[in-house]
């Protein structure tokens, strides 16, 4: 679909929502709910959970659509709608444990080594897998661009802890990427690639 019909469509799904209109409401679901699920489970590691918070948010949105000037993207209109519902659930929930202690890295990973061996898959597990309170503010700060003021006030944090948590997850990562890149070495050291 061009990029001006899609317009179209989307801005009279937008206008049909507006009215209440299931048959709109379901055709705009259906373009952005696997997109969104994907926003959920960044932050949300349970998939039944991310399920919830995806309906919930959906629902959120019907009901403020109103809201929706036509002045940006809806599209990331909408990714703020799901955004605050998963921090809202986390909040709700008590998932949020903000400060856990990682070992210091002491040197950085070679990227050029490994970016044969690293797929987007990889980092995203990587990602996933951090503390619940370093992948929030990761994700809300390196992939969402949110400001360190605006993920403190989300989150309920100072902006200072905010750092601290974005400078750990990274420390993380990095040490994450130091073992694959070990994994790498000794996998091409003994002759399996």
């Amino acid at each position: 679909m061009g990029f001006q019909i899609y317009r179209a469509k989307e801005t009279e799904w937008i206008e049909g929502c507006k009215r209440q209109d299931s048959n709109a409401q379901k055709h705009l679901y259906e373009q952005y709910s696997s997109k969104m699920y994907a926003l959920c489970c960044r932050y949300i590691p349970s998939k039944m959970e991310a399920e919830d918070v995806l309906v919930t948010s959906f629902t959120k949105l019907f009901e403020r659509i109103d809201q929706f000037k036509g002045e940006g993207s809806f599209e990331g209109w909408m990714r703020r709608i799901v955004v605050n519902e998963s921090l809202s659930y986390l909040r709700r929930n008590k998932n949020m444990y903000l400060d856990t202690e990682i070992e210091a890295v002491d040197r950085s990973p070679d990227y050029a080594q490994l970016e044969n061996h690293l797929e987007a898959e990889d980092l995203l597990k990587m990602v996933n897998d951090l503390p619940t309170g370093y992948r929030m503010v990761f994700n809300l700060y390196a992939i969402d661009g949110y400001s360190h003021k605006e993920i403190a006030e989300q989150l309920e944090i100072s902006e200072n802890t905010s750092k601290s948590q974005l400078s750990r997850a990274r420390a993380l990562l990095q040490k994450k990427l130091i073992e694959l890149e070990k994994e790498a070495l000794t996998k091409k050291t003994n002759g399996y690639e």
